[in-house]
């Protein structure tokens, strides 16, 4: 800086170097990544080509069929290039960071993919696209009690497949309690499913529980082995085809107990084949399939059982892909049993990605050039450049402290949080002219006085905002959460480093 034309430099406060500390750490904490080639698998369809061939989600595809990838366009080129043709498989190849793979398939592979993140920084389903639901249980519960329920459905939505799903509590001002369920690339009806049911399962011989859903009876499914789980057959019926899977399951030592006390005293029918009872699945009480008990498991403690059911659909391809479906929901009741409570969804949306990425930008756009029109006016209005500058620097500092903290915590931004950065930066801003019209005014007093009175000024109104915040973390059943973190990190930030850094830049180029 330049002053009656001799150089001298700024001497930074230790609010200052605070301050800068911050914004490295924020830095740090995005982490962003300009240069990341390829493209990032998001999920892996269970049962599928590339899922039996070993590949996972998280991993980074680098190379299909020897052409680089570095972006979702180029994947899509290469694959669309690809003809399918019936029942003709092709060759392809896929090498990732962590392995390379070889496909043999007559369809396109089931993953989902997207470019890889520019920064750490995660969002909300307003910009990914996906589908939200907010579900209560029938029954009162308690908190420990929606605890158990998230940890259950969290379970069911892993093993059923699903990435990137986020499940959490939520209450609102009267106490209810509800479960919030945000999943990316899902539509309204995939989550429906999942959680409108209660998901009880339970196979029966004539009227005896046999062994239900849940590690007390089942220890283990076979999923994703084509030796004991797939499609074993295809076959046309009226109006359509229709597909059998058959997966096994193994039973814990109890159920086979179980099992063997049931099925000893059935007799043999008069085939010699098989019992004359017969082993009858339940899903939420309605009987699903039956299944013939062979003589030889007559009175045995067998721990391996294999379940058997169908899919159909007009054509050959549908009906694979029904059947494939129903082996998915049933293998996942069985592997975590059944909800602890019956659930009401409250409320269900679905999500536009496109939407929400033209929404963000124009916002931020409006944000950006909201500083710069202050900063404009306040140049205008007491003829220095620096303070204007001071004011600039400080409102861009504040933004990339909340979007470090963000990261840190591994918080989505949606748009309420995008609306509570906005409000961050009006606060911010109306807070630094508070600053620089005190260091303007009252010059009978001293500078260092009238900027501790702006600053008194700051906290009680930070004190205010603090506690209008606080009801939004629970309004709405938790829907304006984002709104509120990202507001009470702004403004905890502001009042607590960035304001005090530029009270003393002020106070500095007030003093020259």
């Amino acid at each position: 800086m330049v002053y009656g034309g001799k150089e001298t430099f700024m001497k930074l406060t230790w609010k200052m170097w605070l301050l800068i500390i911050i914004l490295i750490l924020s830095i740090l904490a995005i982490q962003p990544n300009l240069f990341g080639k390829g493209v990032v698998i998001k999920s892996v369809e269970i049962n599928s080509e590339a899922a039996l061939q070993g590949i996972k989600s998280g991993e980074i595809i680098k190379s299909v069929n020897g052409q680089s990838i570095e972006k979702v366009e180029d994947y899509t080129k290469v694959i669309g290039e690809i003809r399918f043709n019936g029942d003709e498989k092709n060759k392809i190849e896929i090498v990732t960071d962590k392995n390379g793979y070889i496909l043999f398939t007559n369809e396109t592979p089931k993953i989902t993919i997207a470019d890889i993140p520019n920064t750490k920084i995660k969002t909300g389903l307003d910009l990914t696209g996906g589908a939200r639901a907010l579900v209560e249980a029938e029954e009162k519960i308690n908190d420990v009690q929606l605890q158990d329920l998230v940890e259950v459905s969290r379970n069911r939505f892993n093993v059923y497949g699903l990435t990137d799903v986020q499940i959490r509590g939520v209450s609102d001002l009267e106490g209810n309690k509800f479960m919030l369920i945000e999943v990316a690339g899902a539509t309204p009806t995939d989550l429906e499913e999942l959680i409108s049911k209660q998901g009880k399962f339970e196979a029966k011989v004539g009227n005896v529980s046999v062994f239900q859903g849940g590690k007390g009876d089942i220890s283990d499914v076979c999923r994703n082995n084509a030796q004991c789980s797939g499609i074993r057959s295809c076959s046309p019926i009226e109006g359509g085809y229709g597909c059998n899977f058959a997966f096994v399951i193994y039973l814990t030592e109890s159920a086979a107990k179980r099992h063997a006390e049931v099925t000893r005293d059935i007799p043999i029918d008069e085939s010699g084949e098989y019992l004359v009872e017969d082993l009858y699945l339940f899903v939420d009480d309605k009987e699903t399939d039956m299944l013939k008990i062979g003589r030889d498991l007559k009175g045995q403690e067998t721990t391996q059982i294999s379940i058997q059911g169908s899919g159909t659909g007009e054509t050959q391809q549908e009906a694979f892909l029904s059947a494939q479906e129903n082996m998915k929901k049933l293998q996942t009741i069985l592997l975590t049993g059944s909800l602890p409570y019956k659930l009401r969804i409250v409320k269900l949306d679905t999500i536009s990605p496109t939407l929400g990425k033209e929404f963000t930008r124009t916002i931020l756009m409006a944000g950006l050039v909201a500083i710069g029109l202050v900063s404009l006016i306040v140049f205008l209005r007491y003829r220095r450049i620096k303070a204007s500058i001071a004011l600039l620097f400080t409102s861009f500092s504040e933004i990339l402290i909340i979007l470090g903290v963000a990261s840190l915590i591994k918080w989505n931004l949606d748009l309420p949080s995008i609306a509570g950065i906005l409000a961050t930066i009006g606060t911010g801003v109306d807070s630094q002219i508070v600053i620089i019209d005190e260091a303007e005014t009252s010059k009978h007093l001293s500078l260092k006085e009238r900027l501790k009175r702006a600053l008194f000024i700051i906290f009680a109104s930070y004190a205010t905002a603090v506690a209008s915040l606080l009801p939004l973390y629970w309004a709405g059943a938790g829907l304006l959460k984002g709104f509120a973190i990202t507001s009470l990190i702004g403004i905890t930030a502001g009042v607590f480093i960035s304001r005090p850094a530029f009270a003393d830049m002020i106070k500095y180029i007030e003093e020259k």
